[in-house]
């Protein structure tokens, strides 16, 4: 493979970007919608998708060792050229991730092209997991055919950990770090989705940064239950448990957890200083001195800013009655809760037992995992890391910042100590928001970059 021509967000498209545009188009049209009920699922799509995957990569296939995590799960081994490349731990192995798994597509009538039609219009690539996350799959195993078949061989070891349930229960990823445990394997770097090359990171600021999850939020899904005798709509008692629930409700709602702003986010904030507009961009480089100003400003700028420095709630779920004229006996609702660092679900759960203050409605934590570490925005891994991107994306910085989202990397901070979030596409405000919601496309300019990054990190191993 030639060197591809400088193409971010600009050019014509190269050869391997059109190869994994086709490549992606196929992918996308087995419909892998991960479902938490188990009898929902349907293996024989991820069967089909694991075979096409197979017709489209042979080399990957054939050339280096592959096995199944948790029936669906992937994990590929390319051995490096170091003698000390073995199970044995002793190599700076790398693990790369991806899933391909993918979230339902709601009202597809309302898609402009089907979700999982994989159409190309000539500029974008139509449907559900081009972002999120097939398409960041499709771009390291591009780049590893091209260089397999150019007879490049990594100098350390490098892992694929591709996910078949990062939506839902994530244990295949947590299968794959108990099978790289048990072999001895602490790698160097561990590298998954999360930031991009986001335009519009923050109001007023134009030119594009280079978001690099450093840490991830934690997650806690709270059931809250109310009960009562029930009976007859017109004879309502005073708080019944429908009445109930709704108070326990609103008093999260108007006791938000108090705000904090994280030392990864103040870093965040020095790293767009020189992008943003002054007085903004004065108020960024002392974020530090400002630390606590910033934290009580940003909920004011919108529920994006304010998830930023506090743990959130949100209530997604709600069941009472089956009846119009019927009395709930029992009524539930589901909070999601989005921990903030420094913050753990047995302290969540310990605060909102307090401001609820009412011991008849019921609690239980359905799922819940605390905040993940923080990994260094400075030293080896980093640079490492924002050279490869300022090597394709000239001109764009590497911002630390913390995901309001959970990925499977979550898994593998128990191993690695440098877990990075990081696809490498160009992410507008609109396309960010399309990942889980309608129209979800990747630009072919974008998917083209994003090959010639893979190609370009696994070439520095």
């Amino acid at each position: 493979m030639k060197p591809a021509p400088d193409s971010f967000l600009s050019g014509a498209l190269y050869l391997p970007g059109q190869r994994a545009a086709a490549s992606l188009s196929r992918l996308i049209q087995h419909p892998t919608v991960s479902l938490r009920n188990p009898d929902d699922h349907n293996p024989e799509v991820f069967e089909s998708f694991l075979q096409t995957l197979c017709e489209l990569y042979p080399l990957v296939h054939t050339q280096l060792e592959l096995e199944r995590v948790n029936q669906h799960g992937l994990l590929i081994r390319w051995a490096g050229s170091n003698p000390s490349g073995t199970y044995d731990g002793a190599s700076r192995a790398t693990i790369l991730m991806a899933h391909y798994d993918v979230v339902p597509a709601a009202e597809p009538e309302t898609w402009t092209h089907p979700p999982f039609s994989g159409h190309n219009d000539g500029e974008h690539l139509w449907g559900r997991g081009t972002l999120d996350d097939k398409g960041a799959l499709v771009a390291w195993l591009e780049a590893a055919e091209a260089l397999i078949e150019q007879g490049f061989t990594p100098q350390n070891d490098v892992y694929f950990s591709f996910g078949n349930n990062e939506e839902t229960a994530g244990d295949s990823a947590k299968a794959a770090v108990e099978l790289l445990k048990a072999r001895g394997i602490s790698p160097w770097l561990v590298l998954d989705e999360g930031g991009a090359i986001a335009t519009g990171v923050l109001s007023g600021i134009k030119s594009p940064a280079a978001m690099v999850g450093v840490a991830e939020k934690g997650i806690m899904d709270l059931q809250l239950t109310t009960r009562s005798p029930g009976g007859h709509a017109s004879q309502p008692p005073r708080m019944g448990a429908t009445a109930r629930l709704a108070r326990a409700i609103m008093r999260l709602e108007m006791q938000q957890f108090p705000v904090e702003l994280p030392l990864a986010t103040v870093s965040m904030f020095e790293r767009l200083a020189p992008l943003a507009p002054k007085p903004m961009s004065l108020v960024f480089s002392r974020a530090r001195k400002l630390r606590l100003a910033l934290a009580r400003i940003l909920p004011l700028m919108g529920p994006e800013s304010s998830a930023l420095v506090r743990t959130t709630m949100a209530v997604t779920t709600l069941s009472g009655s089956a009846g119009a004229n019927v009395l709930a006996a029992t009524a539930t609702a589901n909070v999601n809760i989005r921990l903030a660092l420094g913050q753990t679900v047995e302290s969540a759960l310990k605060r909102i037992t307090t401001v609820i203050a009412d011991p008849a409605v019921e609690m239980m934590v359905l799922e819940g995992s605390d905040p993940s570490p923080v990994s260094p925005d400075e030293g080896e891994a980093w640079e490492f890391l924002s050279g490869c991107i300022s090597t394709v994306f000239p001109h764009v910085p590497a911002v630390p910042y913390v995901m309001l989202a959970a990925t499977d990397s979550r898994r593998f901070t128990e191993i690695c100590a440098n877990v990075y979030r990081f696809a490498p596409f160009v992410m507008d405000t609109a396309a960010r928001e399309s990942i889980h919601g309608v129209d979800e496309k990747i630009g072919l300019k974008s998917l083209s970059d994003g090959v010639r990054f893979c190609e370009t990190l696994l070439r520095r191993l």
